[in-house]
């Protein structure tokens, strides 16, 4: 009986700890895996400008914050994955198996404007999923939006794969549209101060009628070279945007797939 007994106090404990914290309530998410429940919770600049998350009546740390929820939406800090390591939140703006976030920047003056909504304040239209993003299964820690981060937690997904090595194979595109457009856009500069100095340099004076040779310089190979190069580098931006769209796409293709 006593054996039964701790199979059963087992099984409801694993299933406790699986359970999906509630999205309509406020609380917070601490480091400690403790959840902290509220009635209202504000993240906002004080009277120094410094941010501060205030719960109910009291005053949290961010330290200890590692995601909180509130009629704004959900947000995740990002300190240990910026520079500084200072406490940051960013917005969840794709829930699912993959969770996306964007960063929400600190700017007292945009929160004074936008007071009435809050923190989360978010605009009409979510932008694309960019490179600069965060992204993070459940409550796990959060990781960087790119090849090599989303290649080991989607291997278990084909068509999210598919869409991965479509970005991989366009990012090395672009790359190499960079690298040329850069190349072009030096030699086009070198071949224009060349030619200038070429001119200059022509003998003069005594003995010397330079009147039949005073001819201006012929730069059109440089600004070819030069031509060539910005337009390899519009190209390269235009290759690497949409390639940057397989990434949203091998979310969404995560995120479809049966739970």
């Amino acid at each position: 009986m006593k054996k039964l007994l701790l199979s059963v106090m087992a099984c409801y404990a694993l299933n406790a700890g699986a359970q999906e914290v509630p999205d309509n309530k406020n609380y917070l998410y601490l480091y400690s895996d403790s959840i902290v429940y509220a009635n209202r919770i504000q993240l906002r600049p004080d009277f120094s400008g410094y941010w501060q998350l205030r719960v109910d009546s009291r005053r949290i740390p961010l330290d200890q914050v590692k995601f909180f929820n509130n009629e704004d939406g959900f947000f995740a800090n990002t300190k240990k994955l910026t520079f500084a390591r200072t406490s940051q939140f960013s917005e969840r703006i794709i829930e699912g198996k993959i969770n996306l976030y964007q960063e929400r920047p600190y700017d007292p003056f945009s929160y004074d404007r936008n007071y009435r909504h809050g923190y989360g304040y978010r605009p009409g239209r979510y932008p694309a999923v960019d490179m600069s993003m965060y992204y993070n299964k459940g409550y796990a820690d959060l990781k960087k939006v790119n090849y090599n981060n989303l290649k080991s937690d989607m291997a278990d997904n084909p068509e999210s794969m598919k869409f991965l090595n479509k970005y991989r194979k366009s990012a090395s595109r672009s790359k190499i549209m960079y690298v040329t457009a850069g190349a072009s856009i030096i030699a086009g500069f070198v071949s224009f101060l060349a030619t200038g100095t070429g001119h200059n340099d022509m003998p003069s004076g005594f003995g010397f009628d330079n009147r039949s040779s005073l001819k201006s310089p012929n730069f059109t190979a440089s600004y070819v070279l030069m031509g060539i190069g910005v337009g390899m580098a519009v190209g390269g931006y235009a290759v690497q945007s949409a390639g940057t769209g397989n990434i949203e796409n091998a979310v969404d293709a995560y995120n479809r797939q049966l739970r």
